[in-house]
Formats: C-alpha cells, structure tokens, sequence
C-alpha cells in the first residue's frame, strides 16, 4: 500500500531547512521548518495546515510571511508547533503589519501557537486575523513523551534538544496500514466499493468490534454488519516514519534523545552542516558533521538516510558531503 505521506525537501541539500510533506488523498499537507518557500507553488501552500519549526533562526522561519500573504483572505486554520518562547515570535511576525481593515474580511484565518515547554507540558496561543492577530490568553494542557498532536491516521512527537537555544526535532509516525482482500471480498459476495473506505477507517480509528459498518449503498439494517464480521477481510501493516532533526550540538545528551525520537525511521532527514574534519567547527556552531549524522542515523536504526543543511563553505562539494555521510551510515551498519 502506498504511504499517507510524501515529503520531499524544498530548497534542496544547502538551501534553507523545510520540508514539504503531501498527505495522499487529502488536501492537507506539512511543514517541517519554514524557510524560503517562494519555490512551492500558491496552492500547496494554502494546503499546508500544520508547521512545525525547530527553532526561529531566520533560516527556519523567514518563509512565515510568505505563508502568511497566501492565507490572508482565505478561510484557514493553521497549527504551529515550537519549543519554549515560539508564540512571542508568531506575534511579533504578525504585529510588524497594520490590520486596520480586517473587520470586513469575508473569511478569517487563524493561527494556534503551540509551544512545547517539557516533554509533558503544552502552552497554545491562538491569533484571530479579524482581531488583529492580537494574542488570545494562552491555554496549557498536558501531553506525554513530547506528543504534539494525535489523529486516527499519524502522530507527531517531537524532542526538545540543544542548540544554544531550545531546538525541536520532529518525528511522524503514520497509522498502520489497512489493506483489503479482494479475492476474500470475491469468496463472500462482497462488493468493492466506497464502503471499504468507511471500514478501513473504522479500525485505524480503532472502533470496538460491534461498529456497525453499511455494506455498499443500502441503508437497510441487513446490510449493517458489525466490524467483528469484517475484520478477516483485512490485513494490517505498520506504517510510515518520517523524522527530522537539524541544528543540534553533537552531545551526548542530544544523541540520545535523538535515538529515542527516531528510533526505526523510514525516512530521516538530518542536518549533516560540516565535513567530519571540521569536527572543531562544528562543535562551536552546534551543527552535526557528516560522520555525527550517519552515525545516528545507524545507531537509531534507520532505513533511508536524506542529510541536508550543508554548509555554503562546501558549496560544489555536495558529492564529498553525501559521500562521509553514507561512510559512516554503512560502516557503522555492517
């Protein structure tokens, strides 16, 4: 079965850190930092409803206005997710412009600021554009093991780690698969159609054996079958793992609650800012070189490695670069 999510980085392996994650069969899509995002198209954009930013460097978080100028006249509501102090940045990106004439506006646009304070404890702002994006009391509420958001079909968790300054690492972790037996459909009269939708959904959802799930288009009762009934028609499969980490000092500290976060990934895009010889430089800038990112990649069990964020120093090096990171990713593996 194909995955939910489709990412792809936005401004390539030196360019501003961002990436754009499509969700398969709905209009919804994902940010992972918002850097220069000019080179994305207005209407995927205006898919995006949430965006989670590691930290409010420029380079990770200039692309806001832009989002910000595709939205403004369209009835939108978008999640952001920070670490500690990310609310005051919204705030003061969206106080920079006047509003004195969005009373009238037809459609509203909302931003809900969630800050990630500990691993348990969640601090939400919410900005109304028809109140002048003036901040709403913020509201806290409890998580745990850093859970930003939980819905049938994937989970975000995110890590709060070093970077001189709070810096979150992201890690979505797609709900399993549902895929249906057709030749088992065939055996018991069954016909394909829409209704599988609704069946798949009722056991990602994770709904209790006596749902009732509508067998085709009839409405009658003979055609509402409890899930129980159902559930051999179907074959169950872990689903996708996207993780993201970039700008972290190589500390003991960080590896291992990068380890924890990203532990079994199928895809991890990972900061790789300096050449494993600059190992010193590294260290001073709390960026991770080409070695540090392969051997975390290995160490957390990953199957699929994209290192990003090189450094401009390296500009026309990018070979050599991807080239130390697959060394120690393999070599470490073997």
């Amino acid at each position: 079965m194909r995955p939910l999510f489709h990412p792809s980085l936005v401004n390539g392996r030196y360019g501003d850190p961002t990436v754009y994650v499509e969700t398969l069969f709905e209009k919804r899509s994902l940010l992972f930092d918002v850097g220069e995002i000019a080179s994305l198209a207005p209407r995927r954009i205006r898919r995006v409803d949430r965006v989670f930013v590691s930290h409010a460097h420029i380079d990770h978080f200039v692309g806001f206005d832009h989002l910000l100028r595709l939205l403004v006249g369209h009835e939108k509501s978008v999640q952001l997710f920070g670490p500690s102090g990310f609310a005051e940045h919204v705030f003061h990106k969206l106080q920079a412009y006047c509003w004195n004439l969005v009373e009238t506006y037809p459609c509203e646009l909302v931003f809900d600021v969630s800050e990630l304070r500990t691993a348990d404890s969640i601090l939400t702002t919410r900005f109304h554009l028809r109140k002048a994006f003036a901040a709403k009391p913020s509201v806290s509420r409890k998580t745990f093991g850093g859970v930003l958001c939980d819905e049938p079909t994937h989970r975000v968790s995110a890590a709060i780690l070093e970077h001189g300054t709070p810096c979150l690492a992201f890690a979505l972790q797609e709900a399993a698969h549902v895929n249906v037996w057709k030749n088992r459909l065939l055996e018991r009269g069954l016909p394909v159609g829409p209704w599988l939708l609704s069946l798949k959904k009722a056991v990602v959802e994770r709904r209790a054996d006596d749902h009732l799930i509508r067998i085709g288009e009839a409405a009658t009762a003979d055609h509402l079958v409890p899930l129980a009934s159902l559930r051999d028609l179907l074959t169950i499969t872990a689903g996708q793992k996207i993780a993201y980490v970039t700008d972290v000092a190589d500390t003991p500290a960080n590896r291992a609650a990068i380890a924890a976060l990203i532990e079994n990934a199928d895809i991890l895009f990972i900061e790789a800012a300096f050449a494993g010889a600059d190992a010193t430089l590294a260290r001073e800038r709390g960026h991770l070189t080409t070695t540090a990112a392969g051997e975390i990649a290995r160490e957390a069990n990953v199957r699929r490695i994209e290192p990003f964020h090189f450094s401009p120093r390296y500009a026309g090096e990018q070979e050599r670069m991807l080239a130390e990171v697959m060394a120690a990713f393999r070599t470490s593996r073997a």
